[in-house]
């Protein structure tokens, strides 16, 4: 058996390590009674690698709408990368912050890179020389911060995450029509948060966006994520008592996790599953 992920190899952004426990859980509970995961906001991946390692004999399908991987795919060269800036950080103390001419020469290992490859994962690269809470996409971006020595020892290790799953790259409301008339899937339901990072969404993801996708719930085996930050919840709270029945997420089952931003602010994730 392949290797078991229990968080994604490559770092991004609102991935569901802490929740894998539950999802997985939730899967076991439903062997037998499915044939299909559908995983329609699949992010890093990280949720169809749980599913297809828990039901080896179910077809997973994971819309990597994010790209991710192009990101697996390049791991090789980022890690040159990541080396050729080790090797230049030499004899900095982990944490510490780059001098000017320190981040002017990561700067410069990035750009010739770009240019040599014509595509690097400036993501991962960033979480190497930048403090928690500060993500990149573009080597623009990647110019306006300060800088601090965290690259990691040893290289990223990404062998055999996808194995078995069927990658796709597409809307997820196209890849959900191709899939709501199999009464044996499971829909895995992860969309951006509102008021939170859009991912590749964020050029059209909008509050009609979030209603639309709690359409999908209605007849469906699914697990869904969401925060109450987004106040979903409220809102389909506020339908089962209005609707009952026929109100997105009546009856489902909720499990939360506590997130600490700080000694004053507290969110909950949740993970709501009706199967």
């Amino acid at each position: 058996m392949c290797r078991n992920y229990k968080s994604a190899p490559l770092p991004f952004m609102g991935q569901k390590r802490y929740f894998i426990r539950d999802f997985t859980e939730v899967l076991e509970q439903v062997e037998g009674e499915i044939d299909t995961v559908v995983d329609l906001f699949g992010g890093s991946g990280l949720l169809s690698h749980t599913a297809k390692h828990v039901l080896p004999g179910c077809r997973v399908v994971y819309n990597d709408f994010d790209r991710y991987d192009q990101r697996l795919a390049a791991v090789e060269d980022t890690n040159a990368i990541l080396m050729a800036i080790k090797e230049r950080l030499t004899g900095l103390e982990a944490n510490a912050r780059l001098t000017e001419q320190q981040r002017a020469d990561v700067l410069r290992i990035v750009e010739e890179a770009e240019r040599r490859l014509g595509w690097v994962d400036i993501m991962t690269i960033g979480r190497s020389v930048l403090f928690s809470g500060k993500w990149v996409k573009t080597l623009a971006e990647l110019r306006k911060h300060t800088m601090y020595n965290r690259v990691k020892p040893g290289g990223y290790e990404c062998g055999g995450y996808l194995d078995g799953l069927e990658v796709v790259h597409m809307d997820y409301r196209e890849l959900f029509e191709q899939h709501r008339d199999n009464s044996r899937a499971l829909f895995v339901l992860d969309p951006p948060y509102l008021t939170t990072e859009c991912g590749q969404y964020e050029n059209y993801w909008k509050l009609t966006d979030y209603l639309n996708v709690l359409r999908l719930l209605y007849g469906t085996k699914y697990v869904y994520f969401t925060s109450d930050k987004s106040q979903i919840v409220e809102l389909c709270e506020f339908m089962a008592t209005e609707y009952g029945e026929a109100a997105p997420m009546y009856g489902a089952t909720v499990r939360k996790r506590t997130n600490t931003l700080n000694y004053q602010a507290k969110f909950n994730d949740m993970m709501i599953t009706k199967l």
